[in-house]
């Protein structure tokens, strides 16, 4: 666009195709347990097997016609029927969810299946909620219990949840989530806690921290007794955004702190059975002492993962059992060299959830090339129009110029019969110059980017949800952030990405609602724009039209070679 010339290559993140994993038709009447490397699909035809994604070619009369059945469950099925709670149930029901859409109605019974789950779904499918109902869930049930006499009490190692994401945004929406999630008694049912910008540790455990991979590292490493006390009580760990977390700069913090968290697991495993084999009590008074003496035995590289050495030695377990340390003998330094190495084959004692609206699967530096690898036995639960354009999203693309582009800008927002739109540019400098098109044109507006201040950004983002507007922004706002009823997105730069693509258009169209997107475009953007517009008509990913883009440069370049020799043959010709 030529707001903004300068146009990026697709990062190293690049989408890719789907991992070719087992389907299974929907069965959501109950809980359900799949096997190792299970890939669901949201289809519920009856009458044939699905592939792992979807068609996304039902027309808009058709999705008319059927009503909401490509975004909620059927109507038999029921918050209770996923094995929810009542009182869970009842919390989603008052905050007006009163039906699971169906990337929640197979998701939920997969994450209560205890198993590690990877959700890949299009934005706007319920993932948040379908991720902190199956928690909340277990937790009220783990950490409060009834006596013989009717009172509540608290088991002696609270078990808690961590849910990690990229961004101080995305923790506060997750906390205003999980507060909203109200008992009987008007009060949230858990007690959550961000961990994040400002917010440090808490001085009161809550049943969930929500924190940034840097933050949740700063706050634990320097403080050992903090980190044993932590690792030891969480129980299910959620990386919201996944494929973000595991690129680029967040990879290596989350790296380490999977690998932190699975050296807990170890620790618990063999702490679990006395030398008897009877299991022993484990709570943070009995453990800590042996934990802080055998935590420096993991050899940890500079990026968290465990060295070749630790590998080579863990497969030599020493079974000495006379130096386990259990109820009789205790845990102290005398039993330090009894077990200098971790355990390959150990029980596991933690859950982990990744969440993501994309997920490029194929290399084994991709985010799912890294999930595949690292969680072999976890079950894949696809949305059907994960990377695909929705049928409930109506796409308008506009070829502007220099002459033209302003004034297509200026009546794309005219045209918009919404209380709230979304504007998208690609640079601050972008974004700066589009809002001053806009007031110019008596269209006021607000401006959303990196340059504003956390507090700042905040403050505008809480003003646009509630008095809607004009929203202009960088794809600082695409990622994550939900604001309901967005019924118009407009983009006045064109994305340069497949990944900032999708999460743009993603921010309408969610829940089951109807959304219109305008892309304007220009000639550099042309060939790239059909390939989209071919890849929607068809059904295909819509990245696959940006791994082409390479291509369309390429072909681009040789058609202005080829003009500049046809015009100097008729120069040459004329002389």
């Amino acid at each position: 666009m030529i707001l903004s010339r300068s146009v990026s290559v697709l990062h190293s993140c690049r989408i890719s195709s789907a991992p070719k994993l087992i389907s299974h038709k929907l069965k959501v009447s109950f809980p359900l347990a799949y096997g190792s490397s299970a890939l669901i699909s949201l289809n519920r035809s009856e009458s044939r097997w699905v592939r792992v994604f979807a068609s996304a070619t039902e027309t808009e009369t058709e999705v008319e016609r059927k009503g909401n059945d490509t975004f909620f469950a059927d109507q038999a099925v029921s918050w209770k029927s996923l094995g929810l709670s009542d009182k869970v149930s009842v919390a989603l029901r008052d905050s007006g969810f009163g039906r699971p859409s169906l990337t929640q109605a197979v998701c939920i019974p997969s994450i209560l299946s205890g198993k590690d789950v990877v959700v890949a779904a299009e934005t706007g499918s319920g993932k948040t909620h379908g991720y902190l109902a199956p928690i909340i869930h277990q937790l009220t049930n783990t950490n409060t219990a009834l006596d013989s006499e009717g009172e509540e009490k608290r088991v002696p190692l609270k078990t808690i949840s961590l849910v990690l994401c990229p961004n101080v945004m995305l923790c506060e929406q997750v906390v205003r989530m999980v507060n909203g999630l109200l008992g009987e008694d008007g009060h949230p049912l858990l007690r959550v806690e961000a961990v994040c910008g400002s917010q440090g540790w808490p001085d009161k455990q809550p049943d969930i921290i929500v924190s940034t991979p840097a933050a949740l590292l700063n706050n634990i490493e320097p403080k050992r007794n903090r980190r044993v006390e932590f690792l030891r009580s969480v129980k299910y760990v959620v990386f919201d955004e996944a494929d973000m977390l595991l690129c680029g700069s967040f990879q290596n913090q989350i790296i380490r702190l999977i690998n932190m968290l699975r050296f807990d697991e170890k620790q618990v495993s063999r702490l679990a059975t006395s030398k008897f084999g009877k299991p022993l009590e484990i709570d943070a008074e009995s453990s800590a002492q042996f934990d802080l003496e055998n935590e420096d035995d993991a050899d940890f590289e500079e990026d968290g993962s465990i060295s070749d050495e630790e590998e080579e030695e863990e497969l030599e377990y020493l079974d000495d059992t006379t130096q386990i340390p259990t109820v009789e003998n205790g845990a102290g330094p005398d039993i330090r060299k009894g077990w200098r190495r971790v355990r390959k084959i150990y029980t596991r004692s933690k859950q982990y959830i990744f969440i993501a609206a994309t997920l490029p699967v194929n290399g084994k530096k991709t985010a799912g090339g890294l999930l595949k690898h690292m969680f072999q036995d976890a079950v894949w639960v696809s949305g059907n129009f994960l990377h695909r354009n929705s049928p409930r999203l109506k796409q308008k693309w506009v070829e502007v110029t220099v002459d033209t582009q302003v004034d297509a800008l200026i009546e794309a927002v005219n045209n918009s019969s919404t209380d709230r739109t979304m504007v998208f540019a690609n640079t601050v400098e972008a974004v700066e110059a589009v809002a001053d098109i806009l007031e110019k044109a008596s269209i006021q507006c607000y401006r959303y980017h990196k340059n504003h201040t956390l507090e700042e950004r905040a403050n505008i983002l809480a003003d646009f949800r509630e008095n809607g507007g004009v929203f202009v922004c960088t794809d600082a706002a695409a990622r994550g952030v939900d604001v309901p009823n967005v019924s118009h997105v407009i983009q006045a730069d064109f994305s340069s990405s497949a990944v900032d693509f999708l999460h743009r258009i993603g921010r309408t169209a969610r829940a089951g609602q109807y959304g219109t997107v305008t892309s304007l475009y220009t000639e550099a953007n042309r060939d790239l724009v059909e390939a989209i517009r071919e890849a929607v008509k068809t059904g295909q990913p819509v990245e696959t039209a940006f791994s082409r883009k390479r291509g369309f440069r390429n072909k681009l370049k040789k058609r202005a070679f080829l003009k500049a020799g046809e015009a100097k043959e008729s120069q040459a010709v004329r002389a």
